[in-house]
């Protein structure tokens, strides 16, 4: 009779079990310090339509951690478009782009996005972090020089690192030290400067005036992450290019479709010769499903409430401006933004995390923002603040801010 394993532990000395030991270790260790520096994430499911009330844990709170600025995510036509597309092509489209991927809405979509920021074409990738691990590769590669600002988000860094070519960081906002290490360069490398043009985590704008000047005075390229910025920024809403009057000079930029547009998704405008490079070399838009129809069909949507409503965008200032102020008044020590972004600065991650718990006990919803997003000692509270909020839930949203301040010995 032949003796049998089954339903027995696997030997303790089988090599394969011993790794498995050792990778369970190496995965609670790090929880577990993670949780020491309190540092570890957890997820926290809403209960509702994002929106300036939500549903969180059974009772509703007021939401101030949402990009959703312009409030579209649940504007009527932009659903309704989603639900109309749906019905028609179905949830999912089935394959890459360039296999059978491509459906009336992801076109349509890219003439909308070309239209709306003025170039000749565009490029719908599936996110943010995509589009730039995608792109960023295929402008310099291994021999060449990228110098990106210090405070670029996690998906330009990485989009750096994978270029392989030879990566430098300039400090935040300092065209100075941009030129200083511009100097120092071969004349004839290839160089890619890389800047958000608003920033994410403090909420101020890149000098793009002046980082155009460096770009054109030391022939080397520019690099735009406009993410936050499209929909809210310049006189239309393109941006932070418009912001700065610069069509024309900056030649490709690219953005995303889930900020101010309220949906999901990326996009990359340039010349029609640019788009067709990324659509022939992007790995991340080669060889990635197409965008669900009803995402692209939500986003031609969107852009079409951005272009016939500014006075939404005018809202959306008007309520930045009375929160920035009751913020300052109560005496919060803000970063230096310009945006509907209002990071309230605390330093420690400890006690950034126990003034988002406080704040939530008093119905505000805005988490904390801790390294490796930010860097180390300067946790925050990132306050966003959209269209749809009223005044009356800015109100109630100060009264908690001051509350939970003073039982953190934050005020």
């Amino acid at each position: 009779m032949q003796s049998s394993h089954r339903g027995r532990a696997p030997p303790l000395w089988d090599p394969t079990h011993r790794r498995i030991n050792v990778l369970n270790d190496h995965v609670r260790t790090t929880l577990q310090q993670l949780a020491e520096q309190s540092l570890r994430r957890a997820l926290s499911p809403l209960e509702s339509a994002t929106g300036p009330i939500i549903t969180y844990a059974g009772r509703p709170v007021i939401l101030l951690s949402s990009n959703d600025y312009l409030g579209l995510a649940t504007h009527p036509e932009v659903v309704q478009a989603a639900i109309a597309a749906t019905e028609r092509y179905g949830v999912g489209s089935g394959a890459s782009r360039l296999v059978s991927g491509t459906l009336p809405p992801h076109a349509s979509l890219e003439l909308d996005l070309a239209r709306f920021k003025r170039t000749e074409a565009s490029l719908v990738f599936g996110a943010g972090y995509l589009a730039n691990v995608g792109v960023i590769p295929n402008l310099v590669g291994q021999g060449g020089l990228i110098i990106a600002d210090r405070l670029c988000h996690a998906s330009l860094i990485d989009g750096c690192r994978l270029s392989q070519a030879d990566f430098r960081v300039f400090r935040h906002g300092d065209c100075a030290h941009l030129e200083t290490l511009l100097r120092r360069r071969a004349s004839n490398r290839r160089t890619l400067i890389i800047t958000e043009g608003l920033f994410s985590m403090d909420g101020d704008l890149a000098p793009l005036a002046d980082l155009v000047v460096l770009a054109e005075r030391y022939d080397a390229v520019l690099y735009v992450d406009d993410a936050h910025g499209t929909g809210i920024m310049g006189a239309t809403g393109r941006g932070t290019i418009e912001q700065f009057s610069l069509e024309g000079r900056v030649p490709f930029h690219m953005g995303t479709l889930g900020k101010a547009l309220g949906g999901y998704g990326a996009y990359v405008v340039g010349s029609h010769d640019f788009v067709q490079y990324l659509l022939n070399m992007a790995r991340s838009f080669i060889f990635t499903t197409a965008l669900p129809p009803a995402v692209a069909a939500a986003a031609s949507a969107a852009l079409t409430v951005v272009e016939r409503e500014p006075e939404r965008r005018n809202r959306l200032w008007a309520n930045r401006q009375y929160l920035f102020n009751g913020l300052r008044n109560q005496g919060f020590r803000l970063t230096p933004t310009v945006s509907p972004i209002l990071p309230v600065l605390v330093g420690d991650a400890a006690k950034a995390s126990a003034f988002a718990d406080r704040l939530l006990t008093h119905g505000v919803y805005a988490t904390a923002i801790r390294p490796p997003t930010v860097p180390d000692g300067t946790s925050r509270i990132r306050f966003t603040v959209t269209a749809a909020h009223t005044t009356d839930q800015l109100d109630a949203a100060l009264q908690a801010v001051m509350l939970a301040g003073r039982e953190t010995g934050l005020l």
